[in-house]
């Protein structure tokens, strides 16, 4: 493997690591009243937009974080969401 694709893939597996507690927790908690909502729906546009972008490159480390990071983003706005609509959130 490439040096460059091995820098894409530790930094691929590091950031989509970080996210994961952050799922974690609002997953067991069900609290999203700190995380912003507008947030969340621009970052998980983006993850989405960024995995787009790795499969066009047909850069797998690109794909494979993002589409991890993706369905932890979008479950944790999908909580998020719900909680909104519901008034706890």
């Amino acid at each position: 493997m490439p040096l460059t694709e091995l820098i894409g893939a530790g930094a691929a597996i590091l950031t989509t690591i970080s996210f994961l507690p952050q799922a974690i927790l609002v997953v067991r908690s069900g609290d999203t009243r700190s995380i912003s909502l507008t947030m969340y729906i621009l970052f998980t546009i983006g993850v989405g937009l960024w995995c787009a972008y790795g499969l066009h490159l047909g850069s797998w480390p690109m794909i494979i974080a993002n589409a991890f990071t993706f369905a932890f983003a979008a479950l944790i706005l999908t909580i998020k969401v719900r909680n909104t609509l519901h008034g706890d959130g």
